[in-house]
């Protein structure tokens, strides 16, 4: 790889109405712009000049968010966006690292992913490296199913799209999937690695993934860098390298980011200098952020970047290269949301939808109205929030008590591939509906998502009885909140006693975990939901938890398992929560 020389980046934040994105070593955040039109004239500039512009527009973590909702933009306006940046510049790649699909929200989840994998593939995605979710449904599935379906029933084609190269046959370094991916643009050969996180074992369902080995990823990262930079044309050759892993960093500071004594830290600062670029993913946070390297020219920094999640927010990555000489001349990159907020506060999208994406939308949300229909377990009574009717989120709830105990279920399971959960949490606020009877107890697919329709993730992590404690005195909201309290609920085997008209902070008396008192200073495993355990509903606490980790499981997957295991589900009894008498 020919020696590069000092980048001029700008640090752009994604959108000032999403400051969730910013990174607090950035300076003077500027509000992103959607690429302007491109001419003719402007791509023969480009043939005729002595370098050549080639750029990345990256997702990560879509997990099948094909249909708007926020500022999750959906899969037509995100094409839009890539169709605008590659109008602007033909020399554009449009790649993702990871976690297409799985954890996704009813429509795409409930026909496999399929619609989600044929919207990314209409919006022009070149390139992809495999995320843990990829392996939801085992090793089998990605490759029989997922990568063909990427390839239009070519799985040559497809294996672009489940770049893996620490992803090894068990007991060996025999790369399972595909390692990188050769793009010439414009006289330029673009090398594309990728990684998914070590943890994916812990991840997914283990006897799925029971053939692979998930191996260190600065390892096979670097290995295939050198590959590729080897002058050796029969194992291929790139210009310009760029690493797509499926890990990142919880942070959002850079400066926290590169000091970081994680696996990922460690990746950021000793990947490669052939790596010219880092586009990352799994966690779900939104950074712009550039280190120096060892080996590069004085002042270059290699840009590091996650664009958030869902569809929110694209990596824009700009490689400038000296077309006689095949060395990287320039870098610049940013984050760009691809909506903004209206006057009316509500979500606007940035881009123009893509018809041909927007009628793949259409056709799964309408096939999902069919498949919503079928059934998938039955309930022996009515099962409501707010006691025992209506929406009441002050009062314990059989439904937040039940979906407590699925979520525990799930995530305690011979199946689960994690550090089983003991308790569960769950916000009364995340139970949009109740599970009602009818006339002979049915409950379908539509039954399960309208309880939970917001696609979040379960979490695991460990807290302390005291925590514990904190998390129960926190329904017990803030002066001047619109709800004076939100009770949650909590799962079989565990209990508290409170007293309603104690001071704040004095209402939680005594807890129990099966049967026996729970001290301040005893660990528990616990799982919530992702909105939960980001401090959600002023539940902070859950934000300090220790060893957390991504169960790999959206909750009405979660949901929808407990009925398939549990063929008549009783609702959840009440008094787990006792007041004190």
């Amino acid at each position: 790889m020919s020696e590069k020389i000092p980048l001029r980046r700008n640090a752009l934040i994604a959108a000032a109405a999403f400051t969730l994105l910013a990174s607090t070593a950035m300076t003077a955040p500027a509000q992103a712009q959607p690429a302007g039109p491109n001419t003719q004239g402007q791509d023969n500039k480009q043939d005729n000049a002595p370098t050549t512009t080639i750029e990345l527009v990256g997702i990560n973590d879509f997990h099948g968010r094909i249909e708007a909702n926020g500022a999750e933009a959906g899969a037509a306006v995100l094409a839009g966006a890539v169709k605008d940046y590659k109008d602007r510049n033909r020399n554009t790649l449009f790649v993702s690292a990871g976690d297409n699909i799985g954890a996704s929200t009813f429509t795409s989840f409930s026909q496999q992913d399929n619609p989600t994998i044929d919207a990314l593939v209409a919006a022009g995605l070149d390139v992809s490296a495999v995320g843990n979710h990829e392996f939801d449904h085992g090793f089998s599935d990605l490759v029989e199913r997922v990568i063909p379906r990427y390839g239009a029933g070519d799985a040559a084609a497809g294996a672009d799209f489940a770049l893996g190269a620490n992803v090894y046959e068990k007991g060996t370094k025999s790369p399972a999937l595909k390692e990188y991916a050769l793009r010439k643009l414009n006289g330029v050969t673009v090398g594309i690695i990728g990684t998914v996180t070590d943890q994916t074992g812990t991840l997914v369902t283990p006897a799925g993934i029971s053939g692979l080995d998930f191996g260190d990823q600065l390892e096979a990262a670097n290995r295939v860098a050198t590959q590729l930079s080897d002058g050796e044309d029969s194992n291929g050759e790139a210009d310009v390298v760029v690493l797509l892993t499926h890990e990142g960093s919880s942070s959002t500071d850079c400066a926290a980011i590169g000091s970081e004594d994680t696996s990922y830290g460690e990746l950021v600062r000793g990947a490669s200098p052939q790596i010219d670029a880092i586009l990352s993913g799994h966690t779900h946070a939104g950074y712009s952020c550039s280190y120096p390297v060892d080996g590069w020219a004085k002042g270059l920094e290699r840009p590091v970047l996650q664009a958030h999640q869902y569809g929110t927010t694209l990596d824009s990555l700009k490689v400038t290269v000296s077309k006689k000489h095949k060395q990287v001349v320039g870098l610049d990159a940013q984050l760009v949301s691809l909506t903004t907020v209206g006057d009316d506060g509500e979500a606007v999208p940035r881009f123009e939808s893509v018809p041909k994406v927007a009628e793949i939308v259409e056709a799964a949300t309408a096939q999902a109205e069919i498949v919503g229909a079928q059934k998938i377990g039955a309930i022996s009574a009515s099962i409501t929030r707010g006691g025992t009717a209506g929406s009441n989120r002050g009062v314990e709830s059989s439904l937040g008590n039940l979906v407590a105990d699925m979520h525990l279920w799930a995530t305690s399971n011979d199946t689960f591939g994690g550090i089983p959960a003991q308790i569960a949490f769950m916000n009364p606020g995340g139970l949009r509906a109740d599970l009602l009877f009818g006339t002979d107890g049915t409950v379908t697919y539509k039954d399960a998502a309208s309880v939970q329709p917001f696609g979040n993730t379960l979490f695991t992590m460990d807290l302390t009885g005291a925590q514990i404690k904190s998390v129960l005195e926190e329904q017990w909201q803030p002066e001047g909140s619109s709800r004076p309290k939100l009770h949650l609920g909590i799962s079989e085997g565990f209990g508290y006693t409170y007293d309603p008209n104690a001071a704040r902070g004095e209402h939680i008396l005594s807890m129990s975990y099966q049967g026996e008192p729970i001290a301040n200073d005893a660990v528990f495993r616990i799982v919530t939901n992702s909105f939960l355990a980001a401090g959600g509903d002023n539940f902070s606490t859950f934000t300090e938890g220790s060893n957390v980790a991504d169960s790999g499981q959206i909750d009405l997957v979660a949901c929808i398992g407990y009925f398939q295991a549990h063929p008549l589900v009783d609702p959840a009894p009440l008094g787990r929560a006792q007041v004190a008498q």
